[in-house]
């Protein structure tokens, strides 16, 4: 089954930890979500917020959280793991050191093959489809390929906004697909 990984952003989630937490209970009431990625580059204080939002969010909550870039903060807090940026895949293996299962934001096979060498669990591949922001998509082709050559679980991310979307990346057998805007309704 398609894997479903929700990411946070402050324009759609607010840097407000309570607000962020009441919004992520009711998407996870609505629809499906297996991974929860809590990322805001803005808040002053992600430390602060990240502890925040993990404390307002309760424990009968059936969804596996990532932090966004900061493995230690994410051991400390005993949540599932780390999302690492492209520019952090020196960090994996003290991220994989600390217990913790590690996401890595890719853009390119050599990204991609970087973080399967560095023992990442998974990683994102983007932007599949035009997204605010992030360039010119890659395409399904280019999933396509990037899936078949890495043996990492492969999340589609990237203007992944509709259920034709979804449909596309399940038929070329990823692992799960990841989005920020998706779950919103």
């Amino acid at each position: 089954m398609l894997k479903r990984y929700l990411i946070t952003d402050p324009l759609y989630y607010t840097s407000d930890a309570q607000t962020c937490a009441h919004k992520l209970l009711e998407i996870t009431q609505k629809h499906r979500v297996d991974y929860i990625c809590l990322r805001d580059k803005h808040v002053l204080d992600y430390a602060s917020f990240a502890t925040d939002v993990v404390t307002f969010l309760p424990p009968s909550l059936h969804v596996k959280i990532l932090l966004h870039g900061d493995y230690l903060l994410a051991r400390r807090l005993g949540v599932l793991g780390v999302h690492l940026p492209s520019n952090a895949l020196h960090v994996i293996q003290d991220a994989k050191a600390s217990g913790l299962f590690v996401v890595v934001s890719t853009h390119t096979l050599h990204e991609a093959k970087e973080a399967q060498k560095n023992g990442a669990d998974a990683f994102t591949f983007s932007p599949v489809f035009d997204s605010p922001g992030k360039g010119t998509p890659v395409g399904l082709e280019k999933l396509k390929e990037i899936n078949d050559k890495i043996s990492l679980k492969c999340f589609a991310l990237g203007g992944i906004v509709k259920p034709a979307h979804v449909k596309a990346c399940e038929a070329l057998g990823v692992y799960g697909i990841a989005s920020i805007r998706l779950f919103l309704d």
